[in-house]
Order: structure tokens, then C-alpha cells, then sequence
């Protein structure tokens, strides 16, 4: 059957990312493989646009495109968090607060150059306002936290509180 279309191997379709159809054939490891589309032609080409508008009236349903990514790490005494926040241009466009052991991190992100919509082909950089909140493994004093961004990556090095510091107590065995 597959012959008498002129196919060698079956179509199939891979999976959907932000509203675009993925197409393809089963094995797609060679040269020789070619594309199978299922539609013809690209009915879909309107669902970007769709999912633009859509992010743009309802920034909180996707935080994770308007939260900066994180990573929180203890070393023997300081709680670190290393963020991501590309197009940041002066300290003034960052806020950084600590309280009850809860770290959070708002700013705005400019935009770099304007372009009109409707010249406007893809847009994924996000600007706005930004705000991340997490809580931290451990205690910490807010007096002497250092951050520091340098790269697009925003350093924050919060002392761990005396109160926190663990030790293993020996038991007199009698």
C-alpha cells in the first residue's frame, strides 16, 4: 500500500512544540530521508502569533518565561544563588530581599532596541518586570550578603547564620 503512494516508510508525526506541528518519517537518520508533511501547506502558521498574544495578555500562566532561572547551593558557610538575567544594565534595575529565609529577586529588563510589531518576526527575549522568590536550605544573615553580576549572571553569596551552623555533638559514653 505504502508503495502505491510512493512512500517507503510510514509517516508519522513526531510531537507539537508551542503550538508548531512537527512532521517527519519514522527514521530520520540519513540524507535520504525526506519530510512527509500530513497537512499541506502550513495551517498553523497563525499559532504563533496566537501564543504571543496570548503570553503577552496573561504573563502569569507562563512564570517561566518571566521568572529568571536559579540555581541555590550551600557551601560550609554561605547559601549561594547563581541567576540568570541577561539585559541587565544598571544595579538600579535589580532589588534583591532576604527575609524569614526567603530570597527574592525582582527587577525590570529593557528593552535592548525597538522594533515594530509588525515588522516583528519571532520575539523569545523577554522584558518587562521580572520577580523570583525561593526559599533557602539554610539560615542566613542579610547584613553581609555580597551580589554581583557580571555576564548576564547575577551572583548572590548570603553568609549562613551562627544559629544554623551544625555540630555533631560527642556523646560521653559511660
Amino acid at each position: 500500500m505504502l508503495a502505491s503512494l510512493g512512500l517507503t516508510k510510514p509517516p508519522c508525526l513526531v510531537g507539537a512544540v508551542f503550538g508548531k506541528i512537527i512532521e517527519g518519517t519514522r527514521y530520520s537518520n540519513t540524507k535520504e530521508d525526506v519530510t512527509m508533511p500530513f497537512i499541506p501547506g502550513d495551517r498553523f502558521r497563525n499559532l504563533d502569533t496566537l501564543k504571543r498574544e496570548f503570553m503577552n495578555m496573561f504573563p502569569d500562566l507562563v512564570p517561566e518565561l518571566t521568572s529568571p532561572r536559579i540555581d541555590v547551593y550551600e557551601t560550609e558557610t554561605h547559601v549561594v544563588a547563581s541567576c540568570e538575567i541577561p539585559g541587565i544594565e544598571k544595579k538600579e534595575d535589580i532589588d534583591i530581599h532576604i527575609d524569614d529565609n526567603v530570597l527574592t529577586i525582582s527587577g525590570t529588563i529593557n528593552k535592548m532596541h525597538e522594533v515594530r510589531e509588525e515588522n516583528l518576526y519571532r520575539k523569545e527575549r523577554f522584558s518587562g518586570r521580572f520577580e523570583r522568590v525561593v526559599n533557602l536550605p539554610s539560615s542566613v544573615t542579610a547584613e553581609d550578603t555580597k551580589a554581583s553580576y557580571k555576564n548576564g549572571i547575577l551572583e548572590i553569596r548570603m553568609p549562613k547564620s551562627m544559629m544554623d551552623r551544625r555540630k555533631k555533638v560527642d556523646i560521653d559514653f559511660l
